[in-house]
């Protein structure tokens, strides 16, 4: 429950860019009051509307951000068999009933904030590294939302946390709590174990072809061909486009390029300085003396009782009028007395950086590279919208592409690897990007040109699908038979280890299964209470471990060790260790652990939102958005 309110309490809007968007209130069940009725609305909120655009938006949204089980983009089928289209509806509803209460509390976020959390989410950073506006629009835009709208909805995220936090402030466990926490989280115990190998569990008779058939039925994934897929498509890249920049063009390049400290083009000296500070000339000039005598620069501020203030790299204008006395000195140089506004200084220069200038020829092979590369970005956008021209006035994949100077292609079927049904390689293989949309289309349908990260523009149309289809069994029977081999090995060893573990409960050792295994038994270490991770000299496997946690002192456990064996294990010591409640260790984790339970308020505070007020889903109206039981 912690980490699933953890993933609530994130900002929504950054839940976005996060892939998370409308999945937070998952955790709340199904609708409140399912109803039907002629309008469209797909649910309302103690009389605030979900209408069928927005449910679509934040669904739609949603999946754009998911992944199915195959590695692809996550379709419509998949996602209503997971149950997201009720876990995003859920959500949008939990939102709008704290909406509401936040609302009728008075509270209001102002502008400021609501900017403030704009400008911070580096998806709407443009090139420079900062937010931009046109940036903004085109991401807000693409999911669907107008200025105002992502406004308002940023508004009422900030709004809802306030109302959220409020809930939080000030929780704080009991010590008694938190001391037996800490002593669960932080037990140890010791074991002693046997490590049984493969073929503990005895000989296993071949298959019979009954058993092999019936066998490669029930792994049909393993053992079926892959799904193939026919597809038309264009592709063009800039390459393919010859583009050939000006002398004029690299050359204004060149120019905004040169005043940008980031491009490395033109950049200044810079001397790393230190100064003593004195109150009068006649002093300084004293100093400067014995600096010209020999005298190091730290030893005469020691010897004067003075600091030596470090200036940092400085470039010339930095130091102003003192500039050109600083950058007159060699390395290890010290200047003549300079008049400051705290007085009079001395200052050293203890390392000199030299600047960089490049000039235009240094840098024109780099440029040209750079503006071909955006020239023929531009180009690209006028060839896909071109396309998009020709195509929508009825011309095929394979025709607009011709049309607007595309190469042009077919496949009569290939896999989610590239490959043909024949093993060959496929012109597809060697752009994982548009592999990956090839197998995320939908059949039949005319695709909008799309760019990869090679930076081609590819369209494509999947005109139909050969599924999977089992291969015949003397296609795949040693592979078979070695998996049923495999598979009955792995059941009779688990049954000789559950055996073994009844065994050691019975006669309180491991004996038996010392003698089956025919080894010595083995003992631990201190071992630590899985989390996550391997802790330090903790050997066995982190389920065997966590299986020594769950069984009482004295008993015997078994689970899936190296190489193919199984450990039978008997735990021989259990020791919990106590924390001074006065401690910082102990209060520091008292604090974070309060801070973690108050997050689930938030559950409760939902809850009580939506019981507070009246819930109405229309489902057929939800369904026909998602596509449910079309």
């Amino acid at each position: 429950m912690l980490q699933q309110m953890r993933k609530y309490a994130k900002s929504w809007v950054s839940s976005i860019f996060l892939g998370l968007l409308a999945l937070s209130f998952g955790v709340w069940g199904i609708a409140d009051i399912f109803t039907g009725s002629t309008d469209t609305n797909v649910a309302t909120v103690g009389g605030t509307i979900i209408s069928s655009p927005e449910y679509q938006r934040d669904y739609s949204n949603t999946l754009k951000q998911q992944v199915g089980p195959d590695g692809r983009q996550m379709q419509s089928d998949t996602a209503r068999k997971l149950g997201i289209p009720a876990q995003v509806l859920n959500g949008m509803v939990s939102r709008t009933a704290l909406d509401n209460i936040a609302r009728k509390m008075g509270l209001t976020t102002d502008d400021a904030a609501v900017v403030s959390e704009i400008r911070s989410i580096r998806g709407f950073a443009g090139p420079l590294g900062s937010f931009d506006h046109n940036t903004f629009l085109r991401v807000i835009n693409d999911r669907g939302y107008t200025e105002q709208g992502f406004l308002d909805l940023v508004r009422d995220d900030i709004t809802r946390t306030q109302l959220l936090s409020g809930a939080r402030t000030g929780f704080a466990l009991p010590s008694g709590y938190v001391a037996t926490l800490f002593s669960y989280l932080n037990e140890v115990r010791a074991a002693e174990y046997v490590i049984l190998p493969p073929n503990a569990g005895g000989e296993v008779t071949p298959p019979t072809d009954a058993e092999l058939s019936a066998f490669v039925k029930s792994h049909a994934a393993k053992f079926s061909t892959p799904e193939y897929r026919e597809i038309d498509y264009a592709e063009i890249g800039p390459d393919d486009l010859n583009i050939q920049p000006t002398d004029a063009q690299l050359k204004e390049q060149y120019e905004l390029l040169k005043s940008d400290p980031r491009s490395g083009y033109d950049i200044p000296e810079k001397r790393t300085v230190e100064q003593i500070t004195f109150s009068t000339e006649a002093d300084a000039k004293a100093a400067k003396a014995k600096a010209d005598s020999g005298t190091k620069f730290g030893d005469l501020a020691k010897s004067l009782n003075k600091t030596v203030d470090q200036l940092g790299d400085v470039s010339k204008d930095d130091l102003g009028a003192r500039g050109a006395a600083v950058f007159a000195l060699a390395e290890n140089g010290v200047t003549d007395p300079q008049k400051n506004l705290a007085g009079w200084v001395l200052l050293h220069v203890t390392k000199i950086t030299p600047g960089i200038h490049k000039t235009f020829d240094d840098v024109k092979g780099d440029i040209r590279k750079s503006v071909a590369t955006q020239l023929a970005q531009a180009k690209l956008g006028d060839i896909a919208n071109a396309y998009t021209d020709a195509n929508s006035g009825g011309l095929s994949v394979i025709e607009a592409g011709k049309k607007v100077g595309m190469k042009t292609g077919h496949l009569a079927a290939v896999d989610i690897h590239g490959l043909a049904p024949d093993g060959s390689k496929t012109p597809a293989a060697d752009d994982p990007d548009f592999l990956k949309q090839v197998f995320a289309a939908e059949v039949g349908e005319d695709g909008d040109p799309f760019p990869v990260k090679s930076g081609k523009l590819y369209v494509l149309k999947v005109n139909g699908v050969t599924p999977p289809k089992l291969k015949p069994l003397d296609k795949v029977r040693v592979e078979a038979a070695a998996q049923w081999t495999a598979e009955q090995r792995q059941k009779k060893l688990v049954e000789k280890a559950n055996a073994l573990v009844a065994e050691a409960n019975k006669q309180h050792n491991l004996d038996a299964a010392a003698a089956v295994a025919g080894t010595p038994i083995l003992k631990t270490g201190r071992l630590y209470r899985p989390s996550g991770t391997p802790q330090p000299d903790q050997s066995l496997p982190l389920p065997i471990v966590g299986a020594i946690f769950e069984a009482p002192p004295g008993s015997a456990v078994t689970g899936p060790g190296p190489n193919g064996g199984y450990i039978v294990a008997r735990v021989t010591g259990v020791l919990h260790r106590d924390l001074p409640v006065d401690s910082l260790q102990f209060q520091q984790g008292a604090q974070q652990l309060s801070i973690q339970s108050a997050q689930d308020f938030d559950t409760l505070m939902a809850n009580a939102a939506r019981k507070s007020q009246t819930v109405k889903i229309n489902q057929q109206n939800a369904d026909r958005v998602t596509g449910e039981g079309s």
